[in-house]
């Protein structure tokens, strides 16, 4: 299945693995670079000031244009008149560092979603080395934003995030991938925003989850103290039954106490009602996990 936003975290990783301390990026620009963002001010305002870091601005994202999703996530409606840009769009920090990582390695700006293009090389790379699947295997496709986007197995994206939590160097990318994970964690409002599931979970972890959605019904968890990770596809792409599974699957790990259960509270629906108050069902888990021995 298509990875979708999942996958954010391993297109960020060639430009921060190479190029951080010449950008001066710190834990929250980390974590927008590997944001859905909801696309309130703080997001917007903080990825036009990266791009003003190498001489770029709004115009040269490829990304387009929706209204932000913290409108959707709160249940208020954007003002009359209002006008948004590709800054606002959820994955404009994402491609603020496409632009960033072009303007490093001194290729075009524009252009930097061709599959060809040096910025979608290095990516390509990255996403095998962390997936475990050689470049040439993966299935590529084209994201909502318009970048490439590569398909692969639950095991695989899920193998892909645990080792993110590894404390250990990776042979290429050194500490960069711990870092990532734990700057998503820390700052989980720069990754998703006010009403999202993503800061939910993150902040439901306490600083042991990292997480990250992706568009469909994907959503990917791992732990730090564990060095497990979790990934889940809801078929129909939908959230709110996505979310009932995944809940369920941390409790049969053991993963909640009483605290997180609630901090989690949100993700599970009430019982369905009809138009005149009658209880009329609720949205139950099915899954199971088994356990070998």
């Amino acid at each position: 299945m298509f990875t979708r936003s999942c996958l954010k975290p391993f297109q960020a990783l060639p430009l921060i693995a190479q190029w951080s301390n010449r950008y001066g990026l710190e834990e929250p620009d980390l974590a927008l670079l590997c944001a859905s963002h909801n696309g309130e001010p703080m997001h917007a305002d903080r990825v036009a000031a990266l791009l003003s870091r190498f001489g770029a601005g709004e115009s040269d994202l490829a990304c387009g244009t929706h209204a932000p999703y913290f409108f959707g996530a709160t249940g208020q409606t954007p003002a009359p008149g209002a006008r948004y840009t590709s800054l606002h769009h959820n994955c404009s920090g994402k491609h603020g560092g496409m632009l960033m990582l072009a303007h490093a390695l001194g290729a075009p700006l524009a252009g930097y979603l061709d599959v060809d293009h040096p910025v979608q090389q290095q990516i390509v790379q990255s996403v095998s080395h962390f997936s475990g699947l050689p470049a040439d295997k993966l299935i590529r496709g084209t994201d909502g934003c318009s970048a490439p986007n590569y398909a692969m197995p639950l095991e695989a994206l899920a193998r892909a995030f645990a080792k993110l939590t590894l404390t250990e160097p990776d042979p290429i990318y050194g500490d960069t991938p711990h870092r990532i994970a734990k700057a998503m964690s820390k700052h989980p409002e720069w990754v998703s925003g006010q009403g999202r599931n993503d800061l939910t979970l993150m902040n439901a972890g306490g600083g042991d989850w990292v997480s990250k959605v992706g568009a469909d019904g994907v959503q990917v968890l791992a732990s730090f103290s564990r060095g497990v990770a979790i990934a889940a596809k809801c078929s129909d792409g939908m959230l709110t039954p996505l979310m009932v599974a995944f809940v369920s699957v941390l409790e049969q790990l053991g993963w909640l106490d009483e605290g997180r259960r609630a901090a989690l509270s949100s993700l599970t629906p009430p019982p369905l009602k009809n138009s005149a108050g009658i209880e009329v069902g609720d949205m139950r888990p099915v899954v199971t996990l088994r356990f070998g021995s």
